[in-house]
């Protein structure tokens, strides 16, 4: 990937300028957005599939070919945003307006494997086009505003909910679910989508299997390769528990190591665990990478209702000490985080110099 040239140089150039300057801020959860607006089945199928509940697709506007059939599609967040792009935009807004320098796309399970469990895997292109398209037009309108603070698209790549490593039969554990080539059509489908509707990056993230993540930057390699120019791309993963590993059993270090080949501008972890326990993975990152560093942790731990409790304030206190103590490029949220967290941890980290990249490689980076 490092030897094409950038896609976007000017915008490559901007991202670099700001990430010399300062710790950047990435938005919050997406779907602690959303579960806010309590939708119901209705509101997920919205117009075009109001008549999918029967089986019977509803010709509108070309779509006629759709059949979820009897298929719940409440909580299948990504498809919003065909169906309500204003509820999206207005979280995207919302993040903005807390001081987000990132918008990530609403498209964590827009692969044809995770929107399969919808009966919905032909709009995976299309989701991912759509949800480029309006986290750009939010960026843009909010750079126009702000010309001194301009705002990147993060094209997001989720894990699929399947896994290159692991067997999901704990009675024939050579037995796989997908294929490396299975993999390598979902995540190609689904960055090209990102990359025409207008990313400024792409992020592998919420990776449990680095065998997954390692077929995603192939993916991607080749798709740059087929376009003759690439975007910078961030890799984050997640540790699933305290055992600090992550679901295909390796550490911190062990993951960066797995995935540097890359030359990603960002290695980093998010999810699954608040920002107390994710700073001594976090610590070693920014020991030995030779990229950037990120993180977007939750709201601290899941509660017994499944809930996150961490108050703005007290989870940007805890991040404010990673960025003081040096260990910090990008910071942002996950799971329970609101723009109310984003805003916090804004002012948290503002005047706080950012990691410095290793001599050897600042230059080259």
């Amino acid at each position: 990937m490092s030897t094409l040239p950038w896609l976007h140089p000017e915008r490559v150039a901007l991202l670099e300028q700001a990430l010399r300057r300062r710790i950047l801020i990435l938005d919050g959860g997406m779907g602690t957005m959303l579960q806010a607006h309590g939708l119901d089945e209705h509101g997920f199928r919205g117009e075009r599939f109001r008549h999918g509940h029967d089986g019977h697709a509803h010709a509108h506007g070309g779509h006629a070919h759709e059949h979820p059939g009897s298929c719940d599609l409440k909580g299948n967040n990504d498809l919003l945003t065909l169906t309500r792009p204003g509820i999206i935009r207005a979280v995207h807004d919302a993040y903005l307006d807390a001081g987000a320098d990132l918008i990530e796309t609403n498209t964590f399970n827009s692969t044809r494997i995770s929107q399969a469990d919808y009966r919905l895997q032909h709009l995976a292109h299309e989701l991912n086009l759509h949800g480029a398209r309006l986290a750009r037009a939010a960026c843009d309108a909010m750079s126009a505003k702000t010309p001194h603070q301009p705002r990147f698209v993060i094209g997001v790549l989720g894990p699929t909910s399947r896994t290159a490593s692991l067997s999901p039969d704990v009675n024939d554990p050579g037995f796989r679910n997908v294929t490396f080539e299975e993999l390598v059509e979902n995540y190609t489908e689904s960055a090209s989508g990102l990359v025409e509707g207008g990313a400024d990056l792409i992020m592998v993230e919420t990776i449990f299997d680095t065998l997954n993540a390692k077929v995603a930057l192939f993916a991607l390699s080749e798709l740059f390769h087929q376009r003759g120019a690439r975007l910078p791309v961030m890799i984050s993963g997640t540790i699933t528990d305290r055992s600090g590993r992550t679901l295909s059993g390796q550490t911190a270090e062990a993951f960066y190591y797995s995935v540097r080949h890359a030359r990603p501008l960002s290695v980093g972890f998010n999810c699954a665990l608040g920002a107390e326990d994710l700073r001594p993975h976090i610590q070693i990152l920014a020991n030995i990478a030779e990229c950037r560093v990120s993180t977007h942790p939750n709201a601290g731990l899941p509660n017994a209702l499944g809930e996150y409790d961490e108050t703005p304030e007290h989870m940007a206190g805890i991040v404010g000490g990673f960025a003081r103590d040096g260990l910090l490029n990008l910071v942002g949220g996950c799971c329970g985080t609101t723009p109310a967290h984003i805003e916090a941890i804004a002012e948290a980290v503002r005047g706080c110099a950012p990691r410095a990249l290793p001599a050897r490689n600042a230059e080259a980076a």
